[in-house]
């Protein structure tokens, strides 16, 4: 009946609909760039997709509304059920995973699409072929490499990259081997055994891609992930004929890799090096060498020298998400603010196993925004302030990234704290990061180990404060 109601200028006002949701969602991606606006941004993708979904659903395509729904329905409450329980500690390997949906899901669509062309001949053929074969393609690498991405962030698989003999050159073999199936597959005008042989190099492609690449860089594989699910999402579209689909992958594809450039150049990788995989380097440290002895200090200690102190930097890191010591941390603040301390915050690009998580952690608690500073903003401060509190970090304040060419992490821009008169270094145990780095700040003479949960520890300190 509902399309029976709809006539040619109904086209024109879903296709009308699909631009003003596409217009949504490049003001989402602008407001989502910025604290201050990312409020914003999440209410204009929120109604950019209302209306996207509204529009499919009059669309005159869609013969069987049942089906759909049912979809919907589905979709949503599974959508709703994880969003009200998975923590902000494992919203990493959440993301991963549904990267991996969307792979699949272009996979599926995929082949969909290439036993129900329809009647297609000529150029018209060959082009339908090519994006089926490139969507399949990419969604399957975008799919077995999220799920290895999110074992790794889940603790399920090792973070140590998989150092396979002669794999770049596995890769390359891959890549080669899957562009002749590609241009055998055209000029057959479709065969479905080489469009299976083809996913199934590509499910193991996509599987060895982030399997060689080590626990330290997954920030950028979760944030490459990303960009090639956007991509299969615009394959999709083409597949589809979805011009909406088509907009909204190619912006997910090309912020995602926009991202990942920039944190490529944060962590001095090369940015061809995630693309190709496998750009983790086999971790080699020395288990036998003599650091010396560490320091330990007390909360009652530590609110000690924050009393006296003019100056404080707080580095976050991983161990404060686990914790959940955001929000003892933004009480913390509050108090030395209060008593005239000047107390800011050292964001490193890659803290957290997600780009911005521990942006997004303090604003969930509520820590100013005007305090919160990227590495760039503030690494030349540390040698004026007082006392520096790196609390759950590890990698991202390693000194061996600047004073060790021998460290697999050398190279790699990290907060200077070192610099500062005093550090207090939150920890569990003495246990190297996850970039399995052994860290040389810990046994700095002007650095003391704070141990036990940050949480507890920042809640004592408070507690010293008062």
């Amino acid at each position: 009946m509902m399309n029976d109601f709809l006539n040619v200028n109904d086209i024109s006002f879903i296709n009308g609909a699909y631009f003003l949701a596409a217009v949504l969602f490049i003001f989402s991606l602008a407001g989502l760039s910025k604290q201050e606006s990312a409020e914003n941004g999440v209410w204009y993708g929120i109604i950019g997709i209302a209306i996207a979904l509204m529009a499919t659903i009059i669309n005159p395509s869609v013969t069987s509304f049942i089906y759909l729904f049912m979809a919907m329905i589905v979709g949503g409450a599974i959508g709703a059920y994880f969003a009200l329980k998975v923590e902000m500690t494992q919203m990493p390997e959440l993301v991963a995973m549904l990267h991996s949906f969307v792979g699949l899901a272009a996979v599926a669509v995929g082949y969909n699409s290439f036993l129900e062309h329809g009647i297609l001949s000529g150029m018209l053929l060959n082009i339908h072929l090519v994006e089926v074969f490139l969507g399949v393609f990419i969604g399957a690498v975008t799919f077995t490499g999220s799920v290895v991405a999110f074992g790794k962030l889940k603790g399920l698989i090792s973070s140590s990259p998989l150092m396979l003999p002669h794999r770049h050159k596995m890769n390359l073999l891959a890549g080669i081997i899957c562009f002749v199936l590609m241009v055998h597959f055209v000029q057959q005008n479709g065969e479905l055994s080489t469009l299976i042989a083809m996913t199934i190099i590509a499910l193991i492609f996509g599987w060895h891609l982030v399997a060689s690449i080590g626990g330290a860089d997954m920030p950028v594989v979760v944030s490459m992930l990303n960009s090639y699910s956007g991509w299969a999402a615009a394959a999709a579209g083409f597949m589809l004929g979805n011009d909406l689909l088509i907009i909204t992958g190619a912006l997910v594809g090309s912020s995602g890799a926009i991202l990942s450039y920039i944190m490529c150049k944060a962590m001095n990788r090369s940015f061809i090096s995630v693309i190709a995989g496998g750009f983790g380097t086999e971790v080699s440290t020395n288990s036998n060498q003599d650091y010396g002895d560490f320091s330990e200090t007390s909360a009652d200690e530590v609110a000690h020298m924050l009393n006296n102190a003019s100056s404080v930097i707080i580095t976050p890191g991983y161990g404060m998400a686990v914790a959940q010591a955001q929000y003892p941390v933004n009480e913390m603040t509050k108090k030395l603010r209060d008593k005239g301390i000047n107390v800011r915050f050292g964001i490193h690009p890659v803290a957290g196993r997600l780009p911005g998580h521990m942006n997004v952690l303090l604003a969930e608690a509520k820590v100013p925004y005007d305090i919160v500073l990227e590495m760039d903003e503030i690494n030349d401060d540390f040698k004026n302030t007082d006392v520096v509190l790196v609390i759950g970090a590890n990698d991202t304040v390693n000194p061996a990234a600047a004073e060790d060419p021998a460290s697999p992490i050398a190279g790699m821009p990290v907060l200077e704290v070192w610099h500062a008169k005093q550090v207090i270094v939150f920890k569990r145990s003495m246990n190297t990061g996850y970039a399995g780095v052994q860290n040389p700040l810990f046994f700095k003479d002007n650095t003391n180990m704070l141990f036990g949960d940050a949480k507890d520890s920042v809640e004592d300190i408070v507690k010293g404060l008062n």
